[in-house]
């Protein structure tokens, strides 16, 4: 069988690896438009800020056994009557390429926003190897002293983190109310307090409006009269779905402009399968899919959609979108529904937000651990976690841990009946996962009793 592969990040290098290990006589041939197979894009703010020097390290796999890689070759158009793909290579000549099963895992692009001067020199967007060479080699030659990052996600931040450690002084500007929207203002705010704690100047509400020269330096100009002339401007305002040759294939879309698939990674076209950053996402939490571009994700599906294209049968379990970032000194984490995302879903959300320290205080080094928990209040489900503390505050284990409740479908209350590890230094007999429990339980009781008292 020749099973095809369009895409060699993530979701593409998965399905290779896992149609390997289930049939070695499988015929795996991987068509990549670059030459960086399986790339870290997370590792690009650590590769530019020197605290990973060699970019190999992001990169580090250029062979797979049993695959067979076509690097720099585009691929162009799909016929799925013929099952053939048409490829460009490098040199400009096309070939065609016969497949029995094609997945396309395309992954996404950078938004390109409606910015006056974007293709000034020093103006940079940053998701691919490429991009991250060609600010390298800005940072090397011109030693810049000052940055504009527009945009305030998880590349941006990162990115304001990593020019900072090469001491660079950096602005943010971002038209959202706040930085890290992914969670709620109240966590939101100390993320922000650790970044002008580091020099970082951060500006919300702010849409910036043109880019110009301004001798060797860039004139950057917004709206709420942001002003700033820098060395260097970054990019990074999200990503949509690289879809367009799934499209032109006439694979049909859902949110977004993603790829539409079933939790087989099915497309509607018959022998062709889709995963990663180009596709829809099914959401366990909220029971249909939405768009939510994760590696951990595209590695999932990437794999499920290799087995279901050897014959075999799986689904999908689905995303609770749990995510991690670590910001100079803090560790910020999310996992399920924040408040607002479970109201519009059709939930009965009760949040609340309390801090506790991460280990034993009588422990040294003992520090405060923020946590919200979301739950329903008619059925007791918990609906979604976000936590921030110190980068030595274990912040990653325990957002996992609510991950894992959430993916087993647990109540709150349930969180206190798990056996959770237990030492001074490191925690408490009651991990802070369980206090925050038992901090709902207690404050939805009280809202109750409130309720009744004053109906």
């Amino acid at each position: 069988m020749k099973f095809l592969i369009i895409g060699g990040s993530d979701a593409g290098i998965a399905a290779g690896l896992r149609a390997h290990e289930l049939d070695p006589s499988c015929d795996i041939c991987l068509v990549l438009a670059d030459e960086f197979p399986n790339y870290s894009i997370c590792g690009l703010p650590f590769y530019l800020s020197g605290e990973t020097p060699d970019w190999h390290s992001l990169a580090h796999r250029t062979e797979f056994p049993g695959i067979s890689l076509l690097p720099s070759h585009t691929a162009e158009r799909i016929d799925p009557k013929l099952k053939t793909v048409q490829v460009r290579r490098k040199d400009g000549n096309e070939v065609e390429i016969a497949y029995d099963k094609l997945l396309i895992g395309t992954g996404a692009r950078p938004v390109r926003p409606s910015i006056e001067g974007f293709d000034l020199p020093g103006v940079f967007p940053l998701h691919t190897m490429e991009d991250s060479f060609a600010v390298h080699r800005f940072l090397d030659e011109r030693q810049p002293k000052s940055a504009v990052i527009v945009g305030a996600g998880y590349i941006g931040l990162e990115m304001a983190d990593a020019l900072t450690h090469r001491g660079i002084h950096v602005r943010i500007a971002s038209r959202t109310e706040r930085i890290l929207a992914t969670v709620d203002p109240s966590l939101g705010e100390h993320v922000e307090a650790e970044m002008q704690k580091h020099g970082v100047e951060v500006f919300n509400r702010v849409e910036i409006n043109s880019i110009s020269n301004s001798g060797e330096q860039l004139t950057v100009l917004g709206t709420s009269g942001f002003a700033a002339t820098v060395d260097l401007v970054l990019v990074a305002v999200g990503v949509r779905p690289n879809s367009e040759l799934g499209i032109a294939a006439g694979i049909t879309t859902g949110a977004k402009g993603a790829l539409q698939v079933s939790r087989h990674m099915e497309t509607n076209l018959p022998d062709v399968y889709a995963a990663g950053d180009c596709v829809e996402t099914w959401h366990r939490l909220l029971n249909r899919n939405t768009y939510l571009p994760l590696g951990t994700t595209a590695h999932k599906q990437g794999r499920t959609a290799a087995e279901n294209a050897l014959g075999h049968t799986r689904e999908f379990a689905g995303s609770l979108g749990t995510q991690v970032v670590k910001l100079f000194d803090i560790v910020a984490a999310r996992t399920g529904l924040l408040e607002d995302e479970a109201l519009k879903a059709g939930f009965d959300p009760f949040t609340i937000e309390t801090t506790v320290w991460d280990h034993k205080a009588y422990y040294p080094g003992a520090r405060e651990l923020r946590l919200r928990v979301t739950g329903d209040q008619q059925t007791g489900k918990l609906l979604g976690a976000q936590l921030l503390g110190h980068k030595q505050s274990e912040v990653s284990k325990r957002v996992d841990v609510f991950a894992t409740a959430l993916f087993h479908r647990m109540d709150v209350e349930e969180l206190n009946e798990l056996d959770l590890s237990y030492t001074p230094p490191l925690s408490s007999p009651w991990d802070p996962i369980q206090m925050a429990s038992q901090a709902w339980t207690r404050a939805l009781s009280a809202a109750q009793s409130t309720s009744l008292q004053t109906a």
